[in-house]
């Protein structure tokens, strides 16, 4: 059962609270917190996500072999048999459907569901190996995340949103990419066919980019004229603190340690973006959810 469960890659379930995101940007997290919807979404979209890391597993087998960590994965190592996932596959494709028209009866919640299990599908199916390509489509993922909590949570996006969740995304599939060129140059086999199209300078210059314009498109979010209006607040940039801190944390793992593989590991390992990602959790909340408390007001 060990190996039936780590086939479904739970540890990147965190992914999904990508869904709450819009509401807490919203200003409407409590409303949000005691709704069964979202917890329905939540678990739907786990669903799909797994059923597609088992199809990316089931067609990469070969490949897995030859990595160093993926060659542990269930499938490629030989602990779960191909039948047995591909009826897993489609119980939990199943299971995620029915929680997502309980989710969102509109079925708005189920088209992105579908919009985002197609273009993985599509993904595990050839344009992982197309550099660049690969790269957008899971920057996509984390977008299509947004949307689906929005929906549930009948709450509007702003473009800013939109856009620093894609940048954000975007950079840290760059990094992963980065660790996985490393990775091929120390072993000498390729990890991924679309490495081909990418070299330590490429990578390193998009890294600096990005990080770059993440910073300046969080600063102009916070201090943005639509922001402060519908938010009710003109502090939100004191949390720039946080998202600088991050990014230069994230940077560092990446130039100096080396170890950007998987931006989930960094997330339940490294203490420092632990205690960066609270303190921007923490000073968001009482700046949007604390300022009417006559202290917030001066």
């Amino acid at each position: 059962m060990k190996y039936y469960f780590k086939l479904l890659r739970p540890r990147d379930w965190v992914k999904n609270l990508f869904l709450i995101i819009p509401s807490f940007f919203a200003g409407q997290i409590y409303p949000l917190l005691r709704s069964e919807h979202m917890l329905f979404g939540f678990i739907s979209f786990c669903c799909f996500a797994s059923c597609i890391y088992i199809i990316n597993d089931y067609r990469d087998i070969e490949e897995d072999r030859r990595h160093p960590v993926k060659s542990k994965r269930p499938l490629a190592s030989g602990k779960v048999k191909k039948p047995v996932a591909v009826i897993i596959g489609v119980f939990i494709l199943v299971l995620g459907t029915g929680l997502a028209l309980l989710a969102d009866h509109s079925f708005k919640f189920l088209f992105i569901l579908g919009v985002y299990f197609f273009i993985n599908l599509a993904y595990s199916f050839g344009l992982k190996n197309i550099a660049i390509i690969d790269i957008l489509i899971l920057a996509t993922g984390f977008v299509l995340r947004v949307k689906g909590g929005a929906i549930i949570a009948q709450v509007d996006t702003s473009a800013w949103l939109i856009i620093m969740t894609f940048l954000l995304s975007l950079f840290m599939a760059i990094a992963k990419r980065r660790d996985d060129l490393l990775l091929t140059g120390a072993t000498g086999t390729e990890m991924r066919k679309s490495i081909s199209g990418y070299n330590l300078d490429f990578l390193d210059t998009m890294t600096g980019l990005f990080s770059a314009i993440i910073i300046v498109a969080y600063i102009n979010y916070t201090v943005s004229e639509a922001t402060i209006t519908r938010l009710g607040t003109y502090r939100l940039y004191y949390t720039s603190l946080f998202v600088i801190a991050g990014v230069m944390r994230y940077l560092q793992i990446t130039f100096v340690q080396k170890k950007s593989g998987s931006p989930t590991d960094i997330l339940y390992k490294d203490v420092f973006i632990q205690i960066t990602i609270a303190l921007w959790i923490l000073s968001f909340f009482v700046i949007l959810y604390l300022k009417d408390i006559t202290i917030f007001k001066r």
